[in-house]
């Protein structure tokens, strides 16, 4: 799957001259917490943050008064607070390939763009979403985890023994194991009989880490 399909198509954006007040009030209106920079010609230049503007506002403890704090911050622009030349990916790229930009770089969004134009954007939030999926969080039934060989065929045989049971595969994923020769996998299906999925499983599996009915 590309990020394409993923992204939130025509975010919210702000202009460079515009006040940080703008930009914090316009955040609060849309239920965002980050906002693409565009300059007159429509072209990304920046990305600010509700991080940003926090870090830029005085302390409460500081000598200033309200009306004193809300007047500096007014005559605070986007541009002074933005970060110039944010990393960015094109609509095409995977959405795995996304996960790692954001995590390797520790960033909380990625804006999708097209040549210097802006198409969309990605955000923790997208792939939090995504992971919901991929576990089939919101359907109701069995999972387990379990231990297994890293070998050729091995999740293909346990699929076809939960197949030739009648039990419907909502999720299967797997992960790193162990050390280099297993791998730890995550099994959700539509059932309530635990018993039932833990004994097909137990044949073809190195142990059962945990259950729960969810």
């Amino acid at each position: 799957m590309t990020i394409e399909r993923r992204m939130t198509l025509n975010p919210v954006t702000i202009s460079p001259d515009a006040s940080v007040v703008e930009a914090s009030e316009l955040m609060k209106k849309e239920k965002v917490h980050r906002l693409p920079v565009l300059d007159k010609d429509k072209k990304l230049v920046g990305v600010i943050s509700e991080k940003d503007i926090l870090y830029a506002s005085p302390s409460p403890a500081s000598s200033l008064s309200i009306h004193e704090m809300a007047y500096l911050l007014s005559q605070l622009t986007v541009r002074k607070l933005m970060t110039k030349n944010p990393v960015t990916i094109n609509k095409d790229v995977p959405v795995e390939e996304a996960a790692r930009i954001m995590v390797d770089q520790d960033l909380s969004c990625l804006p999708v763009v097209e040549g210097d134009h802006l198409v969309g954007i990605v955000s923790k939030s997208d792939l939090f979403k995504i992971l919901i999926e991929l576990f089939g969080a919101r359907t109701k039934g069995v999972r387990v985890s379990f231990l297994v060989d890293d070998k050729p065929g091995l999740i293909a045989d346990i699929s076809r023994e939960l197949a030739n049971a009648d039990l419907d595969i909502i999720s299967f994923g797997t992960f790193m194991g162990t050390d280099p020769t297993n791998r730890i996998c995550t099994v959700k299906v539509a059932t309530a009989d635990s018993d039932k999925v833990i004994s097909l499983l137990k044949p073809h599996v190195k142990a059962i880490l945990d259950v729960n009915n969810v």
